[in-house]
């Protein structure tokens, strides 16, 4: 008698993680649109609910998932379709968003997390509510030029004199980063005691920015929303008192700088 194996078909599909929250009202999750078009949906354990979206391999498998995070055109759409479900998860329940490109293997593995890192995630859960992350930059405001006039009894011809106004203009950029370094400095520390915490990032690039002057200050606010406005009068206050920086605030946002998450999974059992 011959026998025959039948072999499960192979997976086609990852599941990316977009969140975890303690649960989600019916209806919520309804037309959310997750990673590569497909619609989100729970993933329930342990008390928990993973948010997530399936993720075609041909994409988000760990191959083609690693040559993409080299594509700056495909990592900010997909950071957009990202952050846009996590955005709204965080309008309607508390959430613990996931690292970008946190991508497992099947909903089983998705369930194992949940199960083994649930206190973790309840403790998060619990020190985010009713509190939105809040961002403010420091730009630069430039100073007044150094005195174009030549120091007295410089002499030395016109060559002493151009490195004498070099090294007015150096020294006087040079007291000016100083001066915006230590307003920054400043204003975070006067955010942070406010704030239920926070948290201060290196400062953005110009070209990333979009500013015209360089960015001192890129500080991350993690303030109870009844708060909201007293805190944004303690930004107001700072900016007049340190008119070095140029300050914006920006929020609400989720809370994504104040989860301790480990390197994302990318691919298999993660």
């Amino acid at each position: 008698m011959s026998t025959s194996t039948e072999l499960a078909p192979a997976a086609t599909d990852a599941v990316w993680l977009h969140g975890v929250t303690t649960g989600v009202a019916p209806g919520t999750l309804a037309g959310i649109v997750g990673i590569a078009g497909t619609p989100v949906r729970a993933v329930p354990a342990a008390g928990l609910v993973a948010v997530v979206s399936d993720a075609p391999l041909t994409e988000y498998g760990e191959e083609a998932l690693r040559r993409n995070l080299e594509d700056l055109t495909w990592l900010e759409q997909t950071a957009r379709a990202h952050h846009a479900v996590v955005a709204a998860l965080s309008r309607a329940a508390v959430v613990v968003p996931a690292r970008l490109a946190t991508v497992h293997s099947d909903d089983d593995r998705v369930t194992r997390v949940l199960v083994e890192r649930r206190d973790e995630f309840a403790g998060t859960l619990a020190r985010l509510a009713d509190r939105d992350e809040w961002g403010v930059k420091g730009y630069v405001v430039p100073g007044p030029p150094p005195p174009a006039a030549e120091p007295t009894g410089g002499g030395g011809g016109a060559g002493a004199a151009y490195l004498r106004r070099r090294r007015a203009q150096l020294t006087a950029r040079e007291e000016g980063q100083q001066i915006a370094a230590d307003a920054a400095a400043a204003v975070h520390t006067a955010l942070a005691g406010y704030a239920a915490a926070a948290r201060r990032h290196a400062p953005q690039d110009r070209r990333l920015s979009g500013a015209s002057t360089a960015m001192a200050l890129n500080g991350a606010y993690l303030v109870d929303r009844d708060r909201v406005d007293h805190f944004a009068d303690l930004v107001r206050g700072l900016a007049d008192r340190h008119p070095q920086l140029r300050l914006e605030l920006t929020g609400p946002w989720p809370p994504y700088s104040f989860v301790a998450e480990p390197a994302p999974a990318v691919g298999g059992s993660a």
